[in-house]
């Protein structure tokens, strides 16, 4: 007599509770998107912490001592720690999110972003409970394993967890799709580093700076949100068919089989490129405009909100734009674009145009954030969409190569030309001309990819649930849609409006 074996439910978190129903709204799934990305991006603006921090145990003024080395100062418990010692969770934040991204990109594409949106707001909101330990017990190898290491992990996971599934869910605009999520990251810092600065005021007392407080403030916050999101996230039925229109998927090539194709490698090398300029010039931005144009401290604020604003606005503009010129044609428009304005930015300089200095810088940085968020669209018509998460995740070790090469190369050429005896107004000539070099490579790069041969391609063996999805793209966005849209937009709104009343002050000399 045989047996009926019945299978077992799927979890709460399994991709397969995820399917989306008939009729299901797919304007649902980039505000989910946008939830986790606004929380992860705080990682931008977590140097609003580092001057409260350097004075923890004196309150305030810094509690200094002479001969602290880097090994002392993570055991101390009666010294102060420094700026320079704080900013090392900084580096640690975007070396983990692109190795996290690159070792656990594949388990996510089996997992499904549910489960990876789980993890990363464990990870995110956890490392930053067990930064608030460290610093109430002054211990700064617990803030750095707690928000560098573990929420370094959240910061990779989230990072590429809407990736795959917005390609899916908008095979006709993966540009736009994937610009509006990473769009988010780029606006986490904006919401987040104001947000903690008012936190930071309303707990400061005689004895503490008020930063752990904010932390587990903030951590809550962030929790409730990618929670949120995590849930909110639906994948393509693979086996329903409806009555509009079907969008198949293309041939995949699998993650394994990527990165031995010279293609992946020199989309590497694109956004490597992309990114070491623009990261150079977004490090050294407020001391380039005080230093060549002498503005004051308040306009330079002012000039780093403005940039942040153009970083956010180039993420969806030129992403979206890549779906109507292509991904190709948007790359060889910032190398072109930005060749230009790196090689002029020092004759702006001395012929003392600070308004068309800012303006090419802006555009500097909107490029570098349009880069961002035109790659994934990028690899998803080389590579195909079905592992395009996992190989986004191994391609954000270019972005952890890129963090590391261009503030070094930038710091290190400004301290030569100083030593050398260059005016401080004129420091800065060199690096721009050595930058617009950097381009001229990325634009070879970029030149070079050409479309994959067949062979690449996965067989249907190795990929078992081709997602062939019907899609309606003209549904109504309803009240639940309406409703999770306005959730994400109250914040970003906010954000966006107090960084736009920074940056008047460039423009009114801080009257």
């Amino acid at each position: 007599m045989e047996v009926a074996v019945s299978q077992p439910l799927p979890g709460l978190l399994d991709r397969e509770r995820i399917v989306a129903g008939p009729g299901f709204n797919r304007w649902l799934v980039p505000p989910a998107a946008l939830a986790i990305h606004l929380c992860i991006g705080m990682a931008y603006g977590f140097s609003v912490f580092w001057l409260p921090l350097s004075r923890a145990l004196g309150v305030t003024q810094p509690v200094a001592c002479p001969d602290l080395t880097l090994g002392r100062a993570l055991f101390t418990t009666t010294c102060d720690w420094r700026v320079s010692d704080l900013g090392w969770m900084y580096t640690l934040f975007f070396v983990f999110l692109g190795s996290s991204a690159a070792l656990w990109g594949g388990w996510l594409e089996r997992a499904g972003p549910r489960k990876a949106g789980v993890v990363a707001a464990v990870c995110w909101c956890g490392g930053i409970v067990i930064a608030a330990i460290g610093v109430i017990v002054h211990q700064l190898w617990i803030m750095w394993l707690g928000g560098g290491v573990i929420g370094g992990v959240g910061l990779g996971l989230g990072y590429i967890s809407p990736v795959s599934t917005l390609v899916r869910w908008f095979p006709d605009r993966r540009g736009m799709a994937t610009g509006m999520a990473i769009m988010g990251f780029g606006g986490g810092a904006m919401i987040g580093a104001p947000l903690a600065n008012l936190l930071m005021t309303y707990f400061r007392t005689p004895t503490s700076v008020g930063v752990w407080e904010t932390f587990l403030v903030l951590a809550a916050v962030y929790f409730v949100f990618m929670m949120s999101g995590a849930f909110l996230y639906r994948v393509p039925d693979s086996a329903r068919r409806a009555t509009t229109s079907t969008l198949t998927i293309q041939d995949s090539v699998h993650y394994h089989d990527a990165i031995k194709a010279k293609q992946f490698w020199l989309i590497w090398a694109v956004l490597c490129l992309n990114v070491s300029a623009g990261i150079g010039v977004i490090g050294m931005a407020s001391p380039m405009l005080q230093e060549i144009f002498g503005a004051s401290a308040a306009v330079a604020a002012g000039f780093t909100g403005l940039i942040s604003l153009f970083n956010i606005g180039g993420r969806f503009f030129w992403a979206s734009l890549s779906d109507h010129i292509g991904r190709k044609a948007t790359y060889a428009t910032f190398f072109l674009l930005g060749i230009a304005l790196y090689a002029s930015a020092p004759s702006l300089a001395r012929a003392g145009s600070q308004a068309a200095f800012v303006l090419a810088i802006c555009v500097i940085v909107s490029m570098y954030g349009g880069g961002f968020a035109t790659i994934p669209a990028y690899l998803a018509d080389t590579f195909g969409t079905q592992y395009v998460g996992a190989i986004h995740g191994r391609l954000l070790t270019a972005w952890s190569t890129a963090g590391i090469i261009g503030p070094v190369l930038v710091n290190y050429i400004r301290e030569a030309q100083i030593a050398a005896g260059v005016p401080r107004q004129q420091v800065y000539d060199f690096t721009m001309y050595i930058l617009a070099g950097l381009l001229v490579f990325g634009f070879i790069a970029n030149a070079l990819v050409k479309p994959l041969s067949a062979r690449w391609f996965a067989s249907a063996r190795q990929i078992p649930n081709p997602e062939s999805q019907t899609l309606n793209p003209n549904l109504s966005f309803g009240i639940r849609t309406a409703l999770a849209w306005t959730v994400v937009g109250v914040p970003l709104a906010w954000g966006t409006w107090v960084t736009v009343a920074q940056a008047v002050v460039l423009f009114t000399g801080g009257r």
